[in-house]
Parts: structure tokens; C-alpha cells; sequence
């Protein structure tokens, strides 16, 4: 018999969200039965779909967008959904444990009543969730302290914690109050198989010399009003020879479009939408730097954003602001913006890179090395499967019997 995994996400369709997907491939070819429960999304309509022998079923979900409502009303639908949804798959299929990947911090809840058939539960740390409330909404106020209530339980019910980084695995240990031998970290990267260059295309660069790339979110913690801040004070230098395209789509791309009409940027930015990864793969394989503006708060300065090591998979020289598991990442394939005096500082220093074709050269070759050498998806997969060993070796002697070892991958 074969040991049955439920991956539980809520914030992002699989396979379009690329570590959910990672984790599900790489779980599957060590030998595990793989079931992914996940919203619809853009381009991901189907209620299930069959994909490399991985099981997906997607529930509705209301549309994101911004405010506390909205916030809630959209937790709230997709709770219920994940409780009938995974119900139904328990008796359909049956599994051995549920992977929960925040946010938001309520997974749990969906997991709890199988404890008493001696599932386990495994908590994938996607992101801080009372830092990202906070940096959306700014406030200490009732429902932040919710997020910190609903944190403390999820660390209180899983059996094992993937953390994304080691900034993650102390707070799992340190605010959590989980054992360290519990707390893996499963980090991120990008996968060297698929994610590469393709050749550029100059006509990109809308007549410019030079393009800056970006690809993410478009939220409000993503720090996207910051670079155009930084575009729109590149203009007024003058400068007429940089051109900026903005890959992704999310509930801040309406106002962002707004702010480029408002700030006249439409002839230097281009804010494309969510497209698909070819376009993307073009976008980032012709730009001659790439950015990362996201704002200097808490919850960027604890986390790590998939898109640096993308940039350096690429070999591209990066901007971004000096947050702690920025600068871990990307060390000198980087340049380090003042968290204070942040247009300005973030300009100049696009600009050299920009200016000084050897240094981008240079960096360019360092990040994409050191993604080579210790970034890469191939990296992490030892330590998600010994997570799952992990979580495995917690359960009773019955069921432990009754599940073959998994295929472990050399």
C-alpha cells in the first residue's frame, strides 16, 4: 500500500503555484500517492484534472480583493469548501497525511478531525501570517491578534513544520513553541529543469537601451508603488533610455495601472497582468537588471521571495531593499538599497548597474553559481522528504505497519 498524501492550499491554484507543484512531483516520484486540494483560479477552471499522476481538485473561492470583508468572506468560503472537499476525498481515496500550506493559518482546522484515524498533519510555513496581516492592514488590532491565536494552534496541531528558511524555523521553535527536530526547512527554489533562459527579445525593450524586469504579486506588501516612484524619478532626471515591464497579476494590479495613468509612466512601464510562464521566460531573459522592491517591513525581512533566486537562476544582477533573507539569498548578486531613503537610493543604484555592464556581468554570474551549487529545487527535496519521514515515524504501530516505505530518492 502506498502512503496517501492530501496537499491542502487555499491562496493559489496548483500547478500554477510553482512550490506546491514542486513538492507534489517530487513527493510522487519517491513513491507516494499525491492529492492536491486547491481554489480555481485564472486559467485553472477545472473541478479536477489528472496531471503527471497527481490527483487535483479545485473548489470556488470568491473573487480577492482588497479590504477586511473581503478578507474574511473569502477565508471563510474557502474553509468550508477545504472541510467538504477533504471529506469527500477521505472516503474517495482515503490518506495517510495532510500537508496545510499557509496562508492563511487556519488549515488546521480542516486536518483536526482525522487525528482520530491517526492522520497526521505537516505544515508547510508558506508565509508569517500575523506579518502579513500587518503589513496589509497596519494595525494591531482584534483580528491581528486572531492571526497570532490561530498561529500558536497550527504550530500546537502539526506534527512536523517545513519552513521556508531558517528565519522561519526559529520563530516555528521560538513563538511556536515546536521541537527543533520537528522544524525542517524545505526552501524554495527554482527548479533548474525548467526554469531557464530562452532568448531575448529586443523589441521588448519598447525602443530603450535597457530593461528592467520584475515579476510577483501585485499587493500591497510587494512594495510595487515604490518602483514606480523609482521609475517615475529615473523620467525626471532625465533619463529616456530605461524601460520597465511588470510581470503578475493579484487584488492591486487595478490601482497600480491607475498610478502609472496618474504619474504619466505609460510610455516607460508596462504593467503586463498575470502571463504565462513563456512570456515570463522572455520578459526576465531580456532584461538587463531585475528588482525586487518589496517594502522594508517585518514580513519581507523574514521571508524569501522565489523571484530573487529566479533572477540569479537567469543570471540577471539584482536591486533590492537590505532585508535579512534577501541579502541570505542573494548576497553579492545584489545590490542593497537604503531601507530609508528608498526612491532615491533604489534609483541609483538601478541606474550603475545599468552603467556598468561588467558589474551586471559579474553578479549575474555569482547568482546564477551559487543557485547551481545550493539554491535549486534539487536542493530541498532530501529535506522534504525527510519531513514527511518524519511525520510518518509519529504514527501508530498499526498504520505504521500497514505503510510500505516510500521510495527514497538518491
Amino acid at each position: 500500500m502506498k502512503r496517501r498524501v492530501l496537499i491542502i492550499v487555499e491562496n493559489l491554484p496548483v500547478p500554477f503555484d510553482g512550490r506546491v507543484w514542486k513538492e507534489a512531483l517530487a513527493l510522487h516520484n519517491a513513491g507516494y500517492e499525491v492529492v492536491v486540494l486547491c481554489p480555481k483560479g485564472s486559467g485553472y477552471r477545472r473541478g479536477y484534472e489528472l496531471l503527471s499522476d497527481i490527483h487535483i481538485y479545485r473548489h470556488p473561492i470568491p473573487k480577492e480583493r482588497n479590504g477586511l470583508f473581503c478578507y474574511l468572506w473569502e477565508y471563510g468560503c474557502a474553509l468550508l469548501c477545504e472541510l467538504v472537499y477533504t471529506w469527500w476525498i477521505y472516503l474517495r481515496r482515503g490518506f495517510d497525511v495532510i500537508q496545510g500550506c499557509n496562508p492563511p493559518d487556519n488549515i488546521f482546522l480542516v486536518a483536526l478531525p482525522f487525528r482520530l484515524f491517526g492522520v497526521r498533519y505537516i505544515f508547510d510555513h508558506h508565509d508569517l501570517n500575523p506579518e502579513l496581516y500587518l503589513s496589509k492592514y497596519g494595525r494591531k488590532d482584534l483580528l491581528y491578534r486572531f492571526q497570532i491565536f490561530l498561529e500558536k494552534l497550527t504550530f500546537r496541531f502539526s506534527d512536523v513544520v517545513m519552513s521556508t528558511n531558517n528565519s522561519y524555523r526559529d520563530l516555528a521553535i521560538a513563538r511556536g513553541g515546536m521541537a527543533r527536530e520537528d522544524v525542517l526547512v524545505v526552501r524554495n527554489g527554482p527548479d533548474l529543469n525548467t526554469f531557464h533562459t530562452v532568448s531575448p527579445n529586443p523589441a521588448l525593450k519598447a525602443g530603450r537601451k535597457y530593461l528592467v524586469g520584475y515579476v510577483g504579486t501585485m499587493s500591497i506588501q510587494e512594495g510595487m508603488e515604490i518602483l514606480l516612484d523609482v521609475a517615475e524619478h529615473i523620467k525626471k532626471l532625465p533619463r529616456f533610455d530605461v524601460y520597465f515591464i511588470c510581470a503578475g497579476g493579484g487584488p492591486g494590479l487595478a490601482g497600480l495601472q491607475q498610478m502609472v495613468r496618474d504619474k504619466n509612466l505609460g510610455d516607460i512601464v508596462r504593467l503586463t497582468g498575470r502571463i504565462s510562464d513563456s512570456e515570463l521566460m522572455e520578459v526576465l531573459s531580456t532584461a538587463d537588471v531585475c528588482v525586487n522592491p518589496d517594502k522594508p517591513c517585518e514580513m519581507n525581512d523574514l521571508s524569501t521571495m522565489i523571484k530573487i533566486m529566479e533572477y540569479m537562476a537567469l543570471g540577471k544582477p539584482i536591486v533590492q531593499f537590505d532585508l535579512k533573507e534577501g541579502r541570505y539569498s542573494a548576497q553579492e548578486a545584489s545590490l542593497y538599497s537604503s531601507n530609508e531613503n528608498q526612491v532615491a537610493d533604489f534609483a541609483e543604484k538601478v541606474l550603475w548597474l545599468l552603467d556598468h555592464p561588467d558589474d551586471r556581468q559579474r553578479m549575474g554570474d555569482f547568482g546564477r553559481a551559487r543557485v547551481q551549487r545550493e539554491l535549486a529545487w534539487e536542493h530541498s527535496v532530501k529535506s522534504l522528504l525527510s519531513a514527511y519521514e518524519r511525520a510518518f515515524s509519529k504514527m501508530g504501530n498499526k498504520r505504521r505497519l500497514e505503510a510500505k516505505p516510500a521510495e527514497t530518492i538518491k
